[in-house]
């Protein structure tokens, strides 16, 4: 009896670029060295431009004093009730009477 072909086949499928230990050959190195100047450059761009925008946007949250945004009043407390808020104690009185 034979394996079925699932189990005689590996999960990743080998290419002539790595080895039986799915470390890279010689010739990977040769075929990706034309491309490491133009990749090294587009990574430092992109790294670049990432680092700009995020500069941008601390810089641009900064500045900003937030003068135009209106703060609201504190609440009024009554006298008898100086810990709770001004619905609760009109609750409270209502529910005495």
């Amino acid at each position: 009896m034979r394996p079925s072909r699932i189990f005689r086949m590996p999960l990743v499928p080998r290419s002539s670029y790595y080895d039986k230990e799915y470390r890279q050959t010689a010739a990977l190195i040769r075929a990706r060295q034309p491309y490491l100047i133009k990749n090294i450059i587009t990574g430092t761009a992109i790294f670049t431009f990432a680092i700009g925008v995020y500069a941008f946007t601390i810089n641009a949250v900064a500045q900003d004093d937030f003068e135009d945004v209106e703060i609201p009043d504190a609440p009024v407390q009554s006298a008898h009730t100086p810990n709770v808020g001004v619905e609760r104690g009109v609750e409270a009185e209502e529910m005495r009477r």
